[in-house]
């Protein structure tokens, strides 16, 4: 039996490994920012087209029937071919709907690629359907085979780091719950977002694939 003081110390020691890991995090989003600041738009476009012909290309890609992917901001690697692809194939697509001030997000289901640009814009500068569009929600119908994701910084071992709000970590959760499993995930990367290690947390859920322009 512990005594009182050594559960205070184990309590202690807890918050300030939290408190740590935090701050690694931070340091590394700041650096990850300041590297995709650093790179110009013609990079990202070249890379982005060859990301995206590395995933139409993908044999877990052209397996999955239901596909979620993120609307790139512009930091991000960008999806506008892969989407338009989904739709050629006659996929079915499902894109994040964020809940504000909370960490929960929703995928919901798409009609069409050119419907994108006509959805309302959030804070984050991202297109996304507002509160009270009524579509198909991934999780309550057939679940995802695949989800595409985004991020600040990966390293090799698939750990992720994201912008901090935790809704992809939170909806990963969701889909472990789901009668389909959880779906194969892939996250999209410039190769300036490659580190050596991520700083992870127990409920960081790894990613199954990294792709980037030389992996």
């Amino acid at each position: 039996m512990e005594s009182r003081g050594e559960g205070r110390g184990l309590a202690g020691e807890s918050s300030e490994m939290a408190a740590a890991l935090r701050a690694a995090k931070q340091a590394l989003r700041a650096e990850m920012k300041r590297r995709l600041r650093a790179l110009s738009e013609a990079e990202k476009q070249r890379q982005s087209r060859l990301l995206s012909r590395k995933v139409i290309g993908h044999s877990k890609y052209q397996e999955s029937q239901r596909i979620a992917i993120f609307l790139s901001m512009q930091d991000e690697i960008e999806t506008e071919e892969i989407i338009k692809d989904i739709f050629q194939r006659g996929k079915e697509c499902f894109i994040p709907q964020y809940k504000p001030r909370s960490s929960h997000m929703d995928m919901v289901k798409l009609t069409s690629a050119e419907e994108i640009s006509s959805l309302p814009l959030t804070s984050w500068n991202i297109h996304q359907p507002c509160d009270n569009d009524v579509r198909e929600e991934a999780l309550s119908g057939g679940g995802l085979d695949l989800i595409l994701m985004p991020g600040l910084g990966f390293d090799k071992s698939g750990n992720r780091l994201g912008r901090g709000k935790g809704y992809y970590d939170t909806f990963l959760e969701r889909c472990m719950h789901h009668p389909k499993g959880k779906p194969y995930t892939i996250a999209l990367a410039f190769k300036e977002q490659i580190c050596d290690s991520v700083p992870v947390a127990e409920n960081d859920i790894q990613i199954d694939e990294i792709l980037y322009e030389d992996s």
